[in-house]
């Protein structure tokens, strides 16, 4: 059983388009359906959530004339039933209200796209119930959905739940905002797992926000399940039959740090670092385009390094070429011309072919043409600002853990962005458990001569001194010093800072999220995994007798503070090495760039008082 995350989220919205009847097959109930026309009226997030799995022409062909925002101005449509997908918020539910009351539309079928609070719910129903008799009978029907999350592609998925880095390691965060933060990334994931019908094994790391989310989702969905029916309860008999529930694998950002700032070469995180990929959608100055599984130069081609993607456009083009001078030849429109009159049958079939040759060549030179555009934007960023200079760099530090000094520091003071310089210099503070003083000084002087807001820097800098700091300390009271001091220094992030130097240092080629995963997956005795914790939601809570550890044939894999597509493509590297075959989905709080995410660590290195060069670092730490 392969979970099918974008596939099962289709199928609700789908089912939900269709005013929540049956869709069968072959028609059946729910066909007469088909053919009524309806609005769909959508918050942002709804729209964001919805984009990457449904085009226009799709909603079209389940009967959506128009969709409309909640929060615009909108013209009354009597004769025609509304469907609403939106966040369950009290202006929300003010707004449906409204409609209703004011008779917008012929019915309306409210769709949450997660658990409604009760207090929300009420308030709807206070609102209506105040409503003319006639306004408030035409809400049809009140759906929790649970599909708040926005599924990028079969084995990617995103909470788009913005700056949760940020506000989880703030060190002026309230406790208040902390739960609240937890409890809704716990919601984001009992949705995915609701979509996919399993509940999970969940394993973590001790300590951190990884923990935190762990306990939230475990009593979630063993609160949920005390209620029969419920929303496992069609799958369950299908997960007995298969001895199989997926494995829950949340980790911290600050597990692996280095993952979330460094440059990468393939053409898919070069896309969404420079260009802006979001929701599958670009944004060029002159074009818009669409990057999805739907285009399978895309498919094909975008985890290849940079260069390959270039030769292969030009490999297209000329086989584009040599396929249109090949019917040119045939039709009688080129050079050695082969159209003969007197074989009017031959002649016939040569037209007949080039016409049905057409709309596949219109089709692959727009998809030439569409990725010419995007290598050619690549390119002019790659040269203004020496990219392939950056990646060598960082990749020579992470994989190979050397240094050429020169190019480092000629980097840091020649070609690129102030993120990119920032990100290569954080890299190499993450690549060495102990650097050089004489050469971090020069690092650093580089950066201040480029202009660069040190905070970031200083913020990683005082991270990494702590683990170290604190991994080094033998006494009790020694430790107990460094806690106190951390604390009042990070405050929230104290748990993740001290988790351990090794997670924040590259280790070879296989990332060290991907090395876990792995671990966890086969569940084996291993030391790096042997401590995480294990939330089982269908077992007794009292006790560790028959809990599951493994092995897993599927996962998924959530990043709590921000992941990215290097990652992503390293666990599908897992599944594709890996024999039985694994299946793994990786998720996040938000898919981040590389200077997104350097920005979210200056802006804690300025809470935290690190801007510019000053140093807070108690006496005796590492520098």
């Amino acid at each position: 059983m392969a979970l099918s995350l974008r596939r099962k989220q289709l199928d609700v919205i789908v089912r939900m388009l269709h005013l929540n009847q049956q869709q069968l097959p072959n028609g059946g109930e729910g066909q007469g359906e088909e053919e009524a026309y309806k609005l769909l009226v959508m918050d942002q997030p709804c729209v964001n959530l919805l984009s990457p799995v449904l085009k226009v022409a799709d909603l079209r062909r389940h009967g959506v004339t128009l969709t409309l925002g909640i929060d615009r101005p909108r013209q009354a449509v009597p004769d025609a039933p509304a469907v609403y997908l939106v966040r369950p918020t009290p202006s929300n539910v003010d707004r449906i209200a409204a409609d209703a009351a004011a008779g917008l539309y012929s019915s309306f079928h409210v769709n949450f796209s997660t658990s409604v609070p009760r207090p929300v719910l009420e308030r709807l129903a206070t609102a209506c119930a105040a409503a003319p008799a006639a306004c408030a009978g035409r809400v049809a029907r009140v759906a929790d959905q649970y599909i708040d999350f926005v599924c990028l592609e079969e084995g990617l998925f995103s909470l788009a739940q913005p700056r949760a880095y940020v506000a989880l390691n703030d060190p002026a965060a309230a406790d208040a905002d902390i739960t609240s933060l937890v409890d809704a990334v716990a919601l984001g994931l009992f949705c995915v797992f609701a979509t996919l019908g399993v509940v999970p094994v969940i394993r973590c790391a001790r300590g951190g926000p990884a923990e935190m989310v762990a306990a939230a989702l475990d009593a979630r969905l063993r609160d949920h399940l005390l209620a029969k029916p419920n929303l496992f309860t069609e799958a369950a008999s299908a997960a007995v039959a298969s001895f199989q529930r997926p494995v829950l694998c949340l980790f911290d950002r600050n597990f692996e740090l280095s993952v979330g700032v460094q440059h990468d070469w393939s053409y898919r995180p070069l896309v969404h670092d420079v260009l802006g990929l979001k929701l599958n959608k670009l944004k060029l100055p002159a074009e818009k385009y669409e990057l999805d599984d739907s285009d399978k130069f895309w498919v094909t081609n975008s985890w290849s390094p940079f260069p390959k993607v270039a030769e292969e456009i030009e490999a297209q083009l000329a086989k584009y070429k040599q396929d249109v001078d090949e019917v040119n030849q045939r039709t009688g429109g080129g050079s050695g011309v082969e159209f003969d009159g007197t074989d009017l049958i031959g002649n016939t079939r040569h037209l007949m072919n080039a016409v049905n040759s057409l709309p596949e060549l219109t089709e692959r030179k727009k998809m030439i043409d569409k990725h010419t555009n995007i290598a050619t934007a690549l390119l002019g960023h790659i040269k203004e600002r020496s990219l392939d200079g950056y990646c060598d760099c960082e990749n020579d530090m992470l994989v190979n853990g050397t240094v050429d000094r020169n190019t480092l520091l000629n980097l840091l003071r020649g070609k690129g962005t102030k993120e990119d310089k920032l990100r290569l210099a954080v890299t190499y503070l993450l690549s060495f458990e102990t650097p050089p003083s004489s050469e971090l000084e020069q690092v650093e002087a580089a950066l201040r001569e480029s202009e660069v807001d040190m905070s970031a820097f200083q913020y990683v800098k005082r991270i990494k001194a702590l683990n170290t700091q604190f991994a080094a300390a033998s006494g009790t009271a020694t430790k107990s010093n460094i806690v106190d001091w951390a604390e009042k220094l990070y405050g929230q992030s104290l748990s993740a800072v001290t988790a351990g130097v090794k997670n924040l240092l590259s280790d070879g080629r296989q990332l060290a999220l991907t090395r876990t995963v792995e671990a966890l997956m086969e569940g084996k005795p291993n030391p790096e995994v042997d401590d995480y914790l294990l939330f089982d939601p269908r077992a007794p809570r009292s006790g560790t007798a028959g809990q599951f550890k493994g092995p897993f044939r599927e996962a998924v894999v959530f990043m709590i503070g921000g992941g990215n597509y290097i990652e992503y493509r390293s666990l599908m590297e897992l599944e594709q090495r890996t024999q039985p075959s694994k299946h793994v989905i990786y998720g996040a709080t938000e898919i981040l760039s590389g200077a997104e995410f350097i920005h979210q660590l200056a802006e804690l290195g300025q809470k935290a008082g690190l801007g510019g060069g000053s140093s807070n670092i108690p006496s005796g730490a590492a520098q």
